[in-house]
């Protein structure tokens, strides 16, 4: 048996594959399965009660030709990925970088204040009582006091306040798991590197962070990367909590909200799984996108 073979190599390493199959069984029954089970029911009209009818790629048509609510909640959900997305990460990589130069203690009471939002459960109640639409509320109130405003505004039910304000939430809450691992990223960077750099001519911070923190953390970055791209494109608890669904004029409706409405109220199982898959290639596409760009720090 040539050496080379795949055979020849499963058998070499059996003890590796054998550690691996029951990761390898419950990602596949768990994350493959329904992916290709998604694609599949995206081209049938399905409703859970008969069964699946193959209608080919009129789904698709009526997704992108007939629905207009499906169409503002993309546009809401390119806004919200386009502005959260990249600004939550740099937001993460920047707090967690001054965060490291702390000691002790210190830095980990920082770092749980900086990541107790994104695993709060009453963090919709707080921001109910910020943008409470009456003077009241801790947002009105402090306005009106100011004479910024002169009557209460009903933040969440003015048209034009939705989105802006949904963007707000969603930055507060995205310092979670990606900035967790851009602070374990930051303590693993050999400190030799460092004192090896300014031999090497790096002058400033800056340089150091370019040069040598951020390329020996590429791993880190681009987990964080993918993390804050889901999270950003897979936006709907803010919106539901604050906005409601529908929201007024489906302000701040968005991809995945327009998904649990057909697969969890109207129950068009065949239509949901259409947007769960145009939601899946835009996702996959980002990420791709990003690694790429990434994969060019510090060169």
């Amino acid at each position: 048996m040539k050496e080379s073979s795949l055979a020849f190599r499963i058998r070499r390493n059996k003890t590796s594959y054998f550690m691996l199959a029951p990761y390898f069984v419950m990602f596949f029954f768990f994350t493959v399965l329904p992916v290709v089970m998604s694609i599949f029911f995206s081209f049938t009209y399905y409703n859970m009660l008969e069964m699946p009818e193959f209608i080919g790629w009129k789904n698709y048509i009526k997704l992108f030709l007939e629905d207009d609510i499906f169409l503002k909640s993309l546009k809401n959900t390119m806004v919200l990925a386009v502005v959260t997305g990249p600004v939550s990460y740099f937001l993460c990589l920047l707090f967690a970088w001054i965060i490291n130069e702390f000691k002790g203690w210190l830095r980990a009471f920082l770092t749980l204040i900086f990541y107790a939002p994104s695993i709060c459960g009453n963090a919709f109640v707080v921001w109910n009582l910020i943008l409470s639409g009456d003077r009241y509320g801790y947002l009105n109130g402090i306005l009106l006091k100011l004479g910024i405003l002169d009557e209460a505004v009903i933040w969440m039910k003015t048209e034009k306040y939705v989105l802006p304000m949904l963007i707000v939430v969603q930055l507060w809450l995205s310092l979670g798991t990606g900035f967790l691992s851009f602070i374990a990223g930051l303590q693993t960077v050999d400190k030799s590197l460092y004192e090896a750099g300014a031999i090497d001519g790096i002058k400033n911070r800056w340089q150091e962070l370019w040069y040598i923190t951020l390329p020996a953390m590429r791993p880190q970055l681009m987990f964080g990367a993918v993390m804050q791209i889901t999270q950003s494109f897979a936006i709907a608890d803010v919106s539901l909590q604050l906005a409601g669904n529908p929201s007024v004029n489906y302000a701040g409706a968005t991809v995945v909200t327009h998904l649990l409405d057909y697969g969890t109220v109207r129950f068009e199982m065949g239509y949901a799984s259409a947007i769960a898959t145009v939601l899946f290639i835009l996702m996959v596409g980002s990420n791709k996108l990003v690694q790429k760009l990434l994969r060019r720090v510090g060169e």
